[in-house]
């Protein structure tokens, strides 16, 4: 019985170490937002992608910072993500259809 539950926790300290380690955190740059509604349009753009695990938005740096799983998404698709909301991301323009409908 010692055994079998030494087996099952080394499997869990295996697993969990494994999926700690695809995290990856991006800082990207966000100068086109300019309110809440800017932070809250990113934020569900990005929380609507699997792999996202968090995402922090700096308004007054005009930064985002993402934590995302880099087997799942990479960082290109993370950018088209708010570029297509109507905001720029890094060297990403934004969508100029969704710009323009932005209040």
């Amino acid at each position: 019985m010692k055994i079998l539950l030494s087996i099952l926790c080394s499997i869990i300290i295996l697993t969990s170490a494994t999926s700690c380690g695809d995290t990856v955190k991006a800082e990207i740059k966000l100068n086109t937002i300019q309110c809440g509604m800017c932070i809250k349009n990113i934020n569900d753009s990005l929380n609507d992608l699997d792999g996202i695990v968090k995402v922090d938005v700096n308004m007054d740096k005009k930064v985002g910072y993402v934590s995302y799983n880099a087997t799942v998404l990479d960082l290109e698709t993370i950018e088209n993500a708010i570029s297509s909301v109507g905001y720029d991301a890094n060297d990403t323009k934004a969508n100029i259809e969704a710009y323009n409908k932005l209040d």
